[in-house]
């Protein structure tokens, strides 16, 4: 059985090394995890994520992508796809591959060599006009997640407006607000990627969100 590669994209400070931090956590127990991280000159997010305890050290690889950080998870993802294949020679039985990309732009989108299935995560706090702008991320994603609405009332962004927009970009493809800092929306990510990444484990503790 391959292991289910889930590509976690999104702008600059959305969130996105927060919800891979938070995902290892609530299901590490459960699956045999493995994580990719993209930075142009650094392995910062890797490192997060190692001084996080969120897995063992060596479940963890950070790629240095050393230009346009969506030309490594698209145009040329090969840098990716040796870590994807090290990973999987490395622990034979994993079953989910998380692939955090560099922040970008909305026009990101992960090769389908690299991706199987695709997050997108946004914030409150750069505008309610977000969802509307469109670009790839928002409208191609399997799942956007509006992450940090608790900033909502802080930068004057409707969240109502937010949602009117992402059903009108998205259409049928779903959309989650989040709140990583509390666990809000958690929970339904993780429905999600169980649901539509076709896989579900036996065993299934309650969601938490460990900050251990």
């Amino acid at each position: 059985m391959s292991s289910l590669r889930i590509g976690i994209g999104g702008p600059v400070g959305s969130g996105k090394t927060a919800l891979v931090d938070t995902l290892c956590k609530n299901l590490r127990d459960r699956y045999e995890i493995a994580v990719v991280t993209n930075d142009i000159y650094t392995k910062e997010d890797a490192q997060f994520l190692m001084r996080s305890q969120a897995l063992a050290v060596e479940r963890i690889i950070g790629v240095e992508t050393g230009g346009c950080p969506h030309t490594a998870i698209r145009e040329d993802a090969s840098m990716n796809l040796v870590a994807v294949d090290q990973l999987n020679r490395t622990f034979p039985n994993l079953q989910i591959i998380f692939i955090e990309s560099g922040g970008d732009n909305l026009s990101a989108t992960f090769s389908p060599e690299l991706s199987d299935l695709t997050l997108y995560v946004i914030d409150v706090a750069a505008g309610d006009k977000i969802p509307r702008k469109g670009g790839p991320g928002i409208t191609k994603s399997d799942l956007l997640v509006i992450n940090k609405i608790d900033l909502a009332p802080y930068v004057g962004a409707s969240l109502e407006v937010m949602e009117r927009d992402a059903r009108k970009m998205r259409g049928t493809k779903p959309f989650i607000f989040s709140n990583l800092k509390t666990g809000e929306g958690l929970a339904a990510i993780i429905e999600f990627i169980e649901t539509a990444g076709g896989i579900k484990s036996q065993n299934e503790p309650p969601v938490h969100n460990d900050k251990h």
